[in-house]
């Protein structure tokens, strides 16, 4: 809304408005706001959630400083996503197909996660929201954000292929005054809107979805590309809440794959940096960058008050969204297939638990009595039953995402 506005007093030469013009100024002030709001309006949340006696109902399942936690607040999730939606409504153009996108997946995240929590508490019902629902409400927005991304006009790619390229039906030879620095008679951008993909580490690493199809009408590419959209919005989002499980562990490691998105989508929506690195050239999705900031700030902010011991606790109303944001995001900035190295974090989580319960129920079946991989699953309750200290499982689970992180971003020269 403030671009807006800023852009129409620019207009009229106001001092400062051209500022508003710049994706860097509008990021900074994006992050700024999110972690004011974050520290404000979350303590006063808190207190809210302290008067109605909002509090989080611990099992006792014999962790170190679990009966502790009983009691304290929770659907704390409600501070990251007024972070989010917040700073993005101010300083984004909120006309962007991908701020659209990201807008509804937010709101549509938030809500399932915000009904986990209202049955669990009020409702007084620890299963929350039956799964099937959860997965339906997933399975419904990764239909939305297959569809838009699929099919919208907007959604399109730059990219460099040799003069000699046969172009496709809907292909088509694009030039920008930006890309003249990079004069080249051997090579051309093109435009298309087919569902190109980055693939890691490889030289020439982009791939098309309709590949698959083979010599299949392209016009059904849409049938292997949304359910690939459910499937990731899936995964990475139960991931995010599998995590959620120690003070600070979600919070702090989706800052981390947040920031790692950020230099994706600054980079893949800077004609120069993309042409320089030999990536995609993605249209209109520098206005990403402004929601990516508010992103990072968010759960930057919200960590003030769930760093151990937490004063507050996300709730399915922040994991939920935050993992379904960060698998849109990666969708759209064409980044989906880092998500296993980006998100190892949320993966060997998921992993330990999918190996926990298989294996249990093998040998249960074969031998007569379950037996156990792990001390316990999720993975970070396995190391709190070794002894481990919270803190300390925390600290070396975002290290370890620091470290997944950086290597995706060296996936841009590493090939």
């Amino acid at each position: 809304m403030l671009y807006y506005l800023f852009n129409y007093l620019n207009s009229f030469d106001f001092p400062g408005a051209g500022l508003f013009d710049y994706i860097s100024f509008r990021a900074a002030m994006a992050l700024i706001t999110s972690l004011v709001i974050s520290v404000i309006f979350g303590k006063r949340l808190i207190n809210l959630l302290r008067r109605q006696q909002i509090g989080e109902t611990v099992r006792d399942l014999g962790l170190a400083g679990q009966i502790e936690k009983s009691g304290t607040p929770t659907m704390g999730g409600l501070i990251i996503l007024a972070a989010i939606l917040i700073p993005t409504l101010l300083f984004a153009k909120l006309h962007n197909v991908y701020v659209i996108t990201m807008l509804i997946a937010t709101v549509w995240l938030g809500i399932i996660g915000f009904l986990d929590d209202y049955i669990k508490v009020f409702k007084k019902n620890k299963d929350g929201l039956a799964g099937k629902f959860k997965v339906v409400g997933q399975i419904g927005v990764g239909i939305i954000v297959g569809c838009i991304l699929y099919f919208h006009p907007d959604v399109q790619v730059h990219k460099r292929v040799s003069a000699d390229y046969k172009l496709a039906p809907n292909e088509s030879v694009v030039t920008h005054k930006h890309m003249e620095f990079s004069k080249d008679s051997t090579t051309m951008w093109i435009q298309t809107r087919d569902m190109t993909t980055t693939i890691p580490f490889f030289k020439g690493n982009e791939f098309n979805y309709n590949w698959l199809i083979g010599d299949i009408d392209k016009s059904y590419g849409w049938l292997l590309f949304i359910p690939l959209v459910i499937f990731i919005v899936i995964a990475v989002s139960n991931g995010a809440n599998m995590t959620d499980g120690l003070d600070g562990l979600a919070s702090g490691t989706s800052a981390v794959i947040g920031l790692a998105l950020a230099v994706f989508a600054y980079v893949s929506s800077n004609v120069r940096f993309s042409d320089y690195l030999n990536v995609m050239y993605i249209p209109m999705a520098e206005e990403m960058v402004i929601f990516i900031s508010a992103f990072v700030g968010a759960c930057i902010g919200f960590m003030w008050y769930n760093s151990f011991p937490a004063q507050v606790f996300m709730g399915d109303t922040g994991s939920l969204a935050l993992g379904g944001i960060i698998a849109v995001f990666a969708i759209s900035i064409r980044k989906e297939l880092l998500i296993p190295v980006l998100c190892g974090v949320f993966l060997i989580e998921n992993l330990s638990v999918i190996m926990q319960v298989g294996y249990f129920k093998y040998t249960k079946k074969r031998f007569g009595a379950g037996r156990r991989i792990f001390l316990m699953a999720p993975l970070h309750h396995h190391f709190q039953k070794k002894g481990m200290h919270e803190a300390k499982i925390v600290s070396r689970f975002w290290i370890v995402a620091v470290l997944l992180a950086v290597l995706t971003i060296v996936t841009l020269k590493l090939r």
